[in-house]
């Protein structure tokens, strides 16, 4: 026969993931597969998942591929485990972004959001998670943030909201407050000008009443992140210590009799040579009125940036104000007061005093003004007459010397004698301070909720009455002026006073976008109520089950959430006080970064890779011989431009090779690179799935066939199928999904084993089983596949894998069968048997010194001694 004359060789199937992925999502919309109601019924088992919900910035990103296919899992998971799950899905949609696309684009900033909404919600679609549309809403919608304004006015009434005077990052050209971290090399992060400090009136929510039980409460977070708590207790900052009043010399000068001072480290007193203030303090005001280089530095303060990471790198700067202030316990010894770029308001007093020998910032300081340094803290086993300090400072436990009446205690009790002194001499007291403040809500901003409260020139701050919520954005803003468009809008703010009825303006500031965020998880338990919320919803569903987002959230949104989660009990709203019950953080997309000649950044599709036979790669730019160069593998960013878009992959691969993917690489909590290699890997792989479905289908037993009985590849199968059900079964509930993945893959191997058997007894209803086992078990995984497969095999019986329950492993299945010894020859190993559980000791012993490797060790002598230990090994003694 001539190659003309063969038969062609039939193509293998494939899996049309373009067909069949858009065809599963629209099944499953049909039959409300992820429904659930707002009050489940009383025996059912709830389980609320949710990611953190995204900004609506226009498109989707390798990193909510990864946070939305992580939580789809656990959602598909649990739902096959009989529990009723609400897995919602919404917007986090208010912010600066949109505020800065309409001032560019002349765009209102609504629309940008709604537009960006519409195309992420496309995107987010094609991933098929089983998320329930229906629930979905914008922080921008006046069906939220009117509930919020509720919430704001009930926190009012419940003593949780203060407006009051602070300094604050004051951008002169976007006209607005900027956080901490928008602040730059000393100026705003967009505008790029010098940020000055201003006191302006704003409203705070009153965080810090819950500081002890927010700190207390993290010990009851059980299922959360070690690293998460430690970050918030933190941020919480208990810190025992004492406030020290000290005597200025200089009263009528300074315009005050003392200083207060809070200190952990009351115990170093005898070693301090300054005391510093803030550059807002009364002390530096003081100093500046009567020295305008004082006022020249404070200008310099206020330009600096306030993150405490600006603080910790920037050079440690002071001006001595001339004021001096007396030793507490040593008469007529005092020490100059410096105004420090180091020292900030909002922290303890605004005021510390500097003991240079035992902590580095005030080492560093009082090196550079030449001020003295004298050691009051003896290390472990060291001398004090010839103790000297070196180029650093002291910061570890010790013996207190050079302190007079605390010589010789050692810290901790030092600490109590000299708190005992200060209280018995009425210069001091011992306190417990907190690091955290109250909560600055307020924004000079367009685009975020409006506070509702009216000002009145008789009446003062009155609030909105409820039956006037929601107070609605205007429309027609103009974004050409700098500032905030609600200041200059000609008619919003102008309203009646709803007291007096006089003319009155409203609060034209608006609330940070935290807020926005620090409750959307209660309301997605009844979205269209009336109220906040319903109370027997939020009740029901509440805490989240399972929360999942990035470690960059872990202080202040979990935080702020905490906080809101307790002012709404505390006002009637829902009963728990911890919104996530459980929390999983997971780690970053990455890839590698790539450079033109230029320097230019280079997208990876504009990069053509080689590799050469020593496994060298090179990279030039596509389309031309360029050289490019190839940077290191890390987080994927715009910058850089080693993004990859999520459609596109989905467009060429398929949305269950993207979600395979994203889950096979590293642990969920681990960073994790993605590469054009691994993803067609993946993609090979849900054809492989399909092959053996599509290949077997027709060879298959009937559903429902017997089992048949005794030993045989069958049974070998059937055994690969229920321990492989055990195995995925504890790595899901323990977020191994990277581990679910592989056992997935050896499973696919044994199926794919099994095919050369096929004619063995028993054979068509154990790879039926597997095969059936393999859809419902790669189901939370790869969705579309696992229903494309299971159709195939049950063709017409309109069963949907989403609403199959999870197998069950057989435990008798599970059962080892055989067991493998290790056989020693006076204690060396010389070879392993494998021999059946349970087999008779006679046997063993016989199988044992068969062996060729035991024959040579033996050497011909005869066995003294035959011990057996079972399951694990025997030892043969001679």
């Amino acid at each position: 026969m001539n190659d003309s004359t063969k038969p062609t060789p039939k193509e293998p199937p494939r899996y049309d993931f373009a067909a069949a992925e858009p065809r599963w999502q629209t099944e499953w919309d049909r039959r409300a597969c992820f429904a659930v109601p707002d009050v489940p019924p009383p025996e059912a088992k709830k389980y609320y998942v949710l990611e953190m919900f995204p900004y609506p910035s226009g498109k989707i990103h390798m990193g909510h591929v990864r946070n939305y296919t992580l939580g789809d899992v656990v959602a598909r998971y649990k739902r096959a485990r009989g529990h009723l799950v609400m897995h919602p899905m919404g917007w986090d949609a208010f912010g600066l972004p949109a505020e800065n696309a309409a001032r560019e684009r002349g765009i209102h900033p609504g629309k940008w959001t709604y537009d960006n909404i519409a195309n992420m919600r496309a995107e987010l679609q094609r991933m098929g998670l089983s998320l329930e549309w229906a629930r979905e809403f914008a922080t921008c919608d006046a069906a939220y943030y009117g509930k919020q304004q509720k919430l704001f006015l009930d926190f009012w009434k419940a003593g949780l909201v203060e407006r009051k005077e602070s300094w604050v990052n004051w951008d002169p050209v976007d006209g607005t407050v900027l956080a901490n971290e928008q602040v730059i090399d000393g100026r705003g992060w967009r505008s790029g000008a010098l940020v000055e400090k201003k006191k302006l009136s704003q409203w705070f929510l009153s965080i810090t009443k819950y500081a002890p039980d927010l700190l207390e409460a993290l010990n009851t977070l059980d299922r959360w992140p070690e690293r998460v708590k430690l970050m918030q207790s933190n941020w919480i900052g208990r810190s025992e210590g004492a406030r020290v009043r000290f005597r200025l010399t200089d009263a009528a000068a300074a315009g005050a009799e003392e200083v207060e001072v809070f200190t952990t480290r009351p115990d170093t007193l005898f070693g301090m040579s300054f005391l510093a203030v803030a550059a807002e303090h009364p002390l530096a005001a003081a100093a500046a009125a009567r020295d305008p280089r004082a006022a020249e530095f404070i200008a310099e303060c206020r330009r600096m940036g306030t993150s405490e990471a600006a603080i910790e790198q920037a050079e440690k700067r002071g001006f001595d104000t001339g004021f001096r202030v007396a030793h507490p316990f040593v008469p007529g010894v005092s020490f100059p007061v410096w105004i420090a770029n180091f020292v900030l308001m909002e922290y303890g007093t605004g005021a510390i005093f500097g003991c240079p020998g035992h902590d580095e910032r005030d080492f560093e300081f009082a090196t550079k003004y030449a001020l003295p340094i004298l050691p009051v803290v003896l290390p472990p086993g060291a001398d004090a007459t010839t103790f000297r300090l070196g180029g650093e400072a002291y910061t570890d436990d010790g013996t207190i010397f050079n302190s007079g009446f605390l010589d010789g205690l050692a810290v901790p009790a030092a600490k109590r004698r000299v708190i005992e002194e200060l209280e018995k001499t009425g210069q001091g007291t011992g306190v417990v301070n907190w690091r955290l403040r109250d909560w600055g809500i307020s924004r000079q901003r367009y685009w975020g909720c409006p506070i509702p409260v009216i000002h009145c020139e008789s009446c003062g701050a009155v609030p909105v009455p409820e039956a006037q919520l929601p107070v609605v954005l205007p429309e027609d803003v103009d974004f050409s002026k700098p500032g905030n468009p609600l200041d200059h809008h000609p008619t919003w703010k102008h309203v009646a006073c709803p007291q007096c009825g006089a003319p009155a303006r409203r609060e034209t500031d608006t609330c940070d976008t935290f807020v926005d965020s620090s409750w959307y998880f209660a309301r997605f338990c009844s979205p269209g109520a009336a109220e906040p919320v319903t109370r027997a919803a939020v009740d029901a569903w509440l805490p989240v089950d399972q929360y999942i987002g990035g470690i960059e959230h872990a202080i202040l949104h979990l935080l702020y959430s905490r906080f809101f989660t307790r002012a709404m009990k505390a006002t009637g709203h829902l009963a728990v006080e911890e919104p996530f019950a459980g929390l999983f953080t997971q780690g970053m997309v990455q890839h590698e970064s790539y450079k033109g000649a230029d320097g230019r950044w280079l997208y990876p599709e504009e990069v053509e890779i080689s590799v050469a036979a020593d496994g060298t790669r090179s990279a030039v730019v596509k389309g031309s011989n360029e050289p490019a160069t190839i940077g290191r593998v890390e987080a994927m960013s715009k910058s850089k431009r080693n993004t990859v878009d999520p459609g596109a992959i989905i467009g060429k691969y398929g949305a269950d090779t993207a979600r395979w993917f994203i889950l096979s690489d590293n642990p969920p909590e681990r960073d994790m690179e993605w590469t054009e290699a691994g993803v067609a890997g993946a993609f090979r792989f849900t054809q492989r799935i399909w092959r053996l479905a599509a290949n077997s289908a027709d060879a298959l037993a009937p559903v429902g066939a017997a089992h048949a009985a005794g030993a045989g590849p069958a049974r070998k199968l059937r055994q690969a199928t229920h321990r492989t059900i055990a195995a995925v079964t504890e790595a899901l509930e323990n977020f191994a999904f990277n581990v679910a993945v592989a056992r997935i893959h050896e499973f696919a191997n044994a199926i794919g084993e099994a095919e050369g058997q096929a004619a063995a007894e028993g054979m068509g209803a154990a790879r039926r089983e597997a095969l059936e086992t393999l859809a419902r078990l790669s189901a939370p995984m790869m969705p579309h596949l696992a229903e494309e497969v299971f159709a195939a095999l049950r063709p017409g019986s309109g069963t949907l894998v989403a609403e199959l329950p999870w197998p069950e492993a057989d435990p008798e299945l599970l059962k080892a069968e055989t067991v493998t010894l290790a056989i020693q020859v006076l204690g060396k190993l010389r070879a392993t048997i494998e021999v059946p559980v349970g087999a008779p000791e006679a046997e063993i012993f016989a199988l044992a010194e068969a062996e060729e490797n035991v024959q040579r060790a033996l050497g011909g002598k005869p066995v003294k001694k035959r011990i057996h230990v079972p399951g694990r090994v025997v030892n043969l003694v001679v």
